[in-house]
């Protein structure tokens, strides 16, 4: 029989499997995982996040790679919209222009989307780790021992370097490497970065900073971020994490919506002899914000306020990132996702060398280069 071959079932490989199912190609997907979509699931377990609702231009900036923007404008926020809701899963636009489904987790959407894989004939199997190449055959540990299949056209959908336990663990690189296919080093991207506080700030660990803007660089970001005991991390952190990572410093605004002019006039108005942290309390900073302050500036707080440095020492490690920079290097693949040194064997998803936030762009991403590869590889077998 004629087939084709999808390794890795996550949103990826998945929508690489409906691609080529859709044109008629009977598929086999293998996932080394007990069950599909295990980062999937984890990502939705506080709210899955699809995309993002925004005009095309904008949601396409956020991608660091150019390559994937005609693959965005094929499957960008409004057609992860209508995916949604053809699998049984209204969606809505929060404040924040993100796009969650109605349900929140991502397992009913799973759930039905394996459902209509099943359905048009695309078969499942689990616990089949790739183990590499046996001659021009793809070699697999299988509970039943080691088995090998050899497609018509093969998708590798098997993730970056990040979330080993959940299958993302690149031991795909070497493998890829020995056939000519060029690697892109591995970053953290979307991670906390460490912070070496003083005994003092153990009483806010785990609290939020919230009204503050990140200053990086000549951008200022406004988001939320969470202390913890290792350092500092969350949406505002992963928003420009991508600076940090490369080296550029960090600095806070506390109060964005007050001058520094404002600022000094409410100062004065205060009664002389005030303590420090009765001043910073007037002025409407909260209990994380002044620990902040009397951390890093105690000895100059009122001109810290507009710009605090925060001194961080590096990015988390990168098995804790919730996506990666790095992966299969654009030059290795054609237009069409396909190997140059691997003729009828395509990539998609995070194994490919780009970067994006938080936010539905990973996911959007992740969809969009899985729909492309496997339409490219149905179109192969056709030739």
């Amino acid at each position: 029989m004629t087939y084709a071959l999808v390794i890795g079932a996550g949103p990826a490989g998945l929508m690489a499997a409906e691609a080529l199912a859709a044109a008629g190609v009977p598929v086999i997907v293998s996932d080394a995982q007990p069950s599909i979509g295990r980062k999937f699931l984890m990502a939705g377990k506080s709210g899955l996040n699809v995309t993002k609702d925004e005009p095309l231009p904008a949601f396409l900036a956020r991608y660091d790679a150019t390559a994937l923007h005609p693959m965005l404008a094929g499957f960008g926020p409004d057609h992860v919209k209508d995916w949604c809701r053809a699998l049984g899963q209204e969606v809505f636009t929060g404040s924040s222009g993100r796009v969650f489904p109605v349900a929140m987790k991502a397992s009913p959407l799973l759930r039905a989307w394996a459902g209509r894989l099943t359905a048009a004939g695309v078969e499942l199997r689990t616990r089949w780790r790739w183990t590499g190449f046996d001659g021009g055959a793809f070699r697999f540990e299988t509970p039943e021992g080691i088995s090998t299949l050899a497609p018509a056209v093969t998708v590798l959908a098997l993730g970056g370097a990040s979330w080993r336990r959940l299958g993302s663990d690149a031991a795909w690189v070497p493998w890829l490497r020995a056939r000519g296919v060029g690697i892109a080093e591995w970053k953290p991207a979307n991670m906390g970065f460490a912070v070496a506080w003083s005994a003092r700030m153990a009483a806010h660990f785990g609290q939020p900073v919230k009204g503050a803007a990140l200053l990086v660089g000549s951008r200022a970001v406004r988001g939320e971020f969470v202390i913890t005991a290792r350092g500092v991390e969350g949406g505002g952190i992963y928003e420009v994490s991508r600076d940090l990572r490369e080296g550029a410093p960090l600095s806070l605004d506390l109060m964005p919506d007050l001058s520094a002019t404002e600022i000094s006039r409410r100062l004065d108005r205060m009664r002389p002899g005030e303590s420090i942290v009765n001043r910073l309390r007037k002025l409407g900073m909260g209990k994380v914000q002044i620990a902040l302050v009397m951390e890093f500036a105690r000895d100059a707080p009122f001109a810290s306020l507009k710009s605090l440095p925060i001194p961080l020492d590096g990015p988390h490690p990168l098995d804790e990132a919730i996506s990666v920079a790095g992966g299969v290097e654009w030059a290795s693949v054609t237009d069409a996702l396909e190997l140059q040194a691997l003729p009828g064997t395509f990539v998609c998803g995070e194994m490919l060398d780009w970067e994006a936030p938080t936010g539905g762009y990973l996911l959007t991403g992740c969809c969009a280069t899985g729909l492309w590869a496997g339409r490219a590889a149905a179109g192969r077998m056709r030739l």
